[in-house]
C-alpha cells in the first residue's frame, strides 16, 4: 500500500508503507549508522522522533537479542530499501513484523538521500507518515508546525528501582531513557549498579551511599526536564563522583548555569570523531543528540571543555573544576559503534577508587 512523507516545509515523498498503518506525527531525524538498526530502534533516545536510515538497505539479519531496551521507541521508522528476507543465526524475525508488533507505522521505497539533504540544509524538522491518499496538506501543516515532543523522557524512564548484582563500586544509575549497555558496562568491570527512575529524589540516591553517581542518556530537551535539574544539583554539590553520558550531561551543564540551544540537524551515527582536549587524541564515537552545550555561556571556574567535535567544533564534554565529575556528549558504551571510548569507564572506577 502506499504511503506518504509530508515534511512541514510542504515537501512530500511517496513510498510504500511498512509496519503500523496507523498516522504518526513526529520529529523527524536521520541516522548515518551502516550498521546496528536494532539497537537503534530500541534506544529510549529517539521517542518523540521518527528516524531515517541513511544506509540505503535495512534489515538483512532481521530482528537479534541485540537490543538496548525492552521494546522501539522511534515514532516512525523511514529506510530506503527494507529487506524482504533475513539471514541470522540468532534471529527471531522480520522488521516488518517487529514494527507491526508494536504499532510502529514507517515507509519504504524513498530516496532518503534526497530527504537526508534536505534536512541538513533546512535543519531537523517535524513530518507525518500517512496512507491516506486524500491528504489536505492545508490541514497537515498548521499540524507539523505544532508539533512538540513534549516531557518524553517521564515516557521512557524505568518504573521501579531495579539492581544488577555485582561485587565491586556501587554505582547509581539516574535512568533518564539509559540505554542497557550503560549498565551493563559498568557491571562488566564489576560494579554494583542501582537503576532509579528519573524523577528520583536527590535525597534518595545519595543515602544509599554509592560510591559514584551515572546520569544516563535520554530523549528529548533538556529544559524541559526542570525539577530533574534540581536534583541533578543537589548530586552536584555532594562529593560523590559523578559520570554522565548524552542528555546527563546537558542537565549537569543546566543543573550548574550553563546553557545548551537546539543543533540545526544534531548528531546520530557510528562515525563521529571527538578530540580530547587533553591528550590531543581523537576518538570515532557514537552519537546520538539534537541538542549541545553553549560553551559561550560556560563559567570557566565551575568548568571546562574536556572533548571537541572534530567536524563542527561544538562541546563533546565537561570537566567540572574542584570537583570528581567529568560528563561527555557521546556514548562511549557504543551500540551500535566503535568502542574507542569505552575506557571513560575505566576511569570512572579509578576516580571512585580514590
Amino acid at each position: 500500500m502506499k504511503a506518504y512523507l509530508i515534511l512541514e516545509d510542504g515537501t512530500v515523498f511517496t513510498g510504500k508503507g511498512i509496519g503500523s498503518d496507523r498516522e504518526v506525527i513526529s520529529e523527524i531525524v536521520f541516522n548515518t549508522s551502516m550498521t546496528g538498526y536494532l539497537e537503534v530502534l530500541t534506544d529510549p533516545s529517539y521517542a518523540g522522533q521518527a528516524v531515517v536510515m541513511t544506509y540505503p538497505l535495512i534489515g538483512n539479519y532481521g530482528i537479534t537479542p541485540d537490543m538496548e531496551s525492552q521494546k522501539p521507541w522511534p515514532d516512525g521508522y523511514i529506510v530506503r530499501e527494507l529487506s524482504r528476507n533475513y539471514s541470522n543465526f540468532r534471529a527471531t524475525g522480520s522488521i516488518q513484523d517487529f514494527l507491526l508488533e508494536h504499532d510502529i507505522p514507517g515507509i519504504c521505497g524513498i530516496d532518503t538521500r534526497a530527504l537526508t539533504k534536505i534536512l541538513r540544509e533546512k535543519g531537523t524538522m517535524n513530518g507525518m507518515i500517512t496512507r491516506n491518499e486524500n491528504y489536505n496538506l492545508d490541514e497537515i501543516l498548521p499540524k507539523l508546525h505544532a508539533y512538540t515532543t513534549g516531557n518524553v523522557v517521564d515516557k521512557v524512564t524505568c518504573d521501579e528501582v531495579h539492581v544488577l548484582k555485582g561485587t565491586g563500586k556501587k554505582v547509581a544509575l539516574l535512568d533518564f531513557g539509559a540505554k542497557n549497555n550503560i549498565a551493563k558496562s559498568l557491571n562488566d568491570r564489576g560494579c554494583e549498579v542501582t537503576i532509579y527512575p528519573a524523577r528520583t529524589k536527590a535525597e534518595e540516591i545519595l543515602a544509599a551511599n554509592p560510591d559514584g553517581i551515572m546520569l544516563s542518556n535520554g530523549p528529548g530537551d533538556p529544559k524541559d526536564c526542570g525539577s530533574i535539574i534540581d536534583e541533578v544539583k543537589k548530586l552536584y554539590d555532594s562529593d560523590v563522583p559523578i559520570f554522565a553520558i548524552c542528555l546527563g550531561h546537558q542537565l549537569m551543564a543546566l543543573a550548574t548555569g550553563a546553557d545548551t540551544h537546539k543543533m540545526k540537524y544534531g548528531h546520530r551515527g557510528g562515525n563521529h570523531p571527538v578530540k580530547d582536549l587533553a591528550t590531543g587524541k581523537v576518538y570515532i564515537s557514537s552519537q546520538n543528540h539534537g541538542y549541545v552545550v553553549d560553551t559561550d555561556k560556560l563559567d570557566p571556574a565551575v568548568a571546562t571543555p574536556a572533548f571537541v567535535n572534530v567536524n563542527d567544533g561544538t562541546n563533546e564534554g565537561l570537566a567540572y573544576v574542584g570537583k570528581n565529575i567529568f560528563t561527555v556528549q557521546f556514548h562511549p558504551e557504543a551500540c551500535p559503534g566503535p568502542q574507542d571510548s569505552a575506557y571513560l569507564f575505566d576511569r570512572f572506577i579509578d576516580m571512585m577508587s580514590k
